[in-house]
């Protein structure tokens, strides 16, 4: 009516929503929308989570949708699997991806395999989540990316996000997929505030699985990640561009399947591929990117070899100092920036 009348309206402002936040919710909304939905793991329901993401939602919906396990991972991911099996939508919580180690023949030999050993007539719809990669002061039994190791794996579908639109989009799209989805978090970034935009404030927001995202525009060089080390990428390239180089950054956001179209396309407008990651470099999902262009029809567009930026090759040391050497810092990226440019 009062458009009709001539005044104007503002438009609804986005608002600051921590990735912790976002999570809560997209659980809550999918727990209310399908009731095959539900979550368990370790001291996700009384406790509220290891890292709060499950905070009020045991007090709303109770033992059968919220449910805590006892501190075995093959046990209580062996349950989910069966359960998914079984009909019904589990969200599996790791208090860290280094335990999924524990449960690791449940997530690849049952949960990957299944679908494709029975001709498609069994889905498995789970999704495994939790954070992911190094956090601070953990060491190396705590402080390891499983993107690579998850994403080798026929069956599975592989997320990670950055920002908190990625965060609820990609849960939400990932719970109602019938594949089994690993959704690879970051303890660090669980605290950190993203501005979300009227859209993802929507129950009905997605974010689709297998689609990168442009963070940056940018004409120089190509800059390819996931994760925590986006933010490293987008410092990087704002301290570049004081200095006149423009970096494209893209958000992976999806491991598996991997969105090489994005990538191709950048590149053939950039010229110059660097990737940055917080895992180790041998067989890692830099590795993967480079192949790929190298392969495809991008890769005679590149005036120079495609630079890789990653983790140290050695086991998370617990020194500070330490391991701040061995996780990318944006310090590293413009190096290797500057290096493929040759400037």
């Amino acid at each position: 009516l009062q458009q009709r009348r001539g005044i104007r309206l503002s438009a609804p402002a986005a608002i600051q929503v921590t990735v912790r936040d976002a999570l809560n919710q997209a659980l809550d909304e999918e727990l209310e929308r399908d009731e095959r939905v539900f979550l368990l793991g370790e001291e996700v329901a009384q406790y509220d989570g290891a890292y709060k993401i499950s905070r009020g939602l045991w007090k709303k919906y109770g033992d059968k949708r919220v449910i805590d396990t006892p501190i075995s991972e093959m046990g209580f991911t062996g349950i989910a699997v069966g359960a998914a099996m079984a009909g019904l939508r589990p969200v599996c919580e790791f208090m860290t991806f280094n335990f999924s180690m524990q449960a690791i023949d449940q997530v690849i030999n049952s949960a990957a395999k299944t679908c494709y050993m029975s001709a498609g007539s069994i889905a498995v719809p789970i999704v495994f989540r939790g954070p992911n990669g190094a956090s601070a002061g953990v060491a190396a039994q705590h402080s390891q990316c499983f993107a690579a190791w998850y994403g080798h794996c026929p069956g599975l579908k592989v997320v990670s996000p950055w920002s908190s639109e990625d965060a609820k989009g990609l849960l939400k799209a990932s719970i109602r997929d019938d594949n089994p989805v690993v959704m690879l978090e970051n303890e660090l970034l669980y605290g950190v505030p993203f501005e979300m935009s009227e859209q993802a404030q929507s129950k009905d927001f997605l974010v689709p699985i297998g689609k990168a995202k442009v963070e940056r525009e940018g004409t120089h060089v190509t800059l390819v990640s996931h994760s925590r080390p986006v933010g490293h990428c987008l410092e990087a390239a704002a301290v570049l561009a004081k200095e006149g180089v423009e970096c494209e950054v893209i958000n992976l956001r999806t491991i598996r399947p991997m969105d090489v179209e994005t990538v191709e396309a950048s590149v053939v407008k950039t010229n110059h591929l660097v990737t940055v990651e917080g895992g180790w470099p041998q067989f890692g999902v830099g590795a993967e990117i480079c192949a790929r262009i190298m392969e495809g029809p991008a890769f005679n567009y590149l005036d120079a070899p495609a630079v890789r930026v990653t983790g140290a090759d050695v086991p998370m040391p617990y020194a500070k100092i330490l391991e701040d050497n061995c996780i990318p810092q944006v310090k590293d990226i413009i190096f290797a920036v500057k290096k493929a440019l040759n400037i």
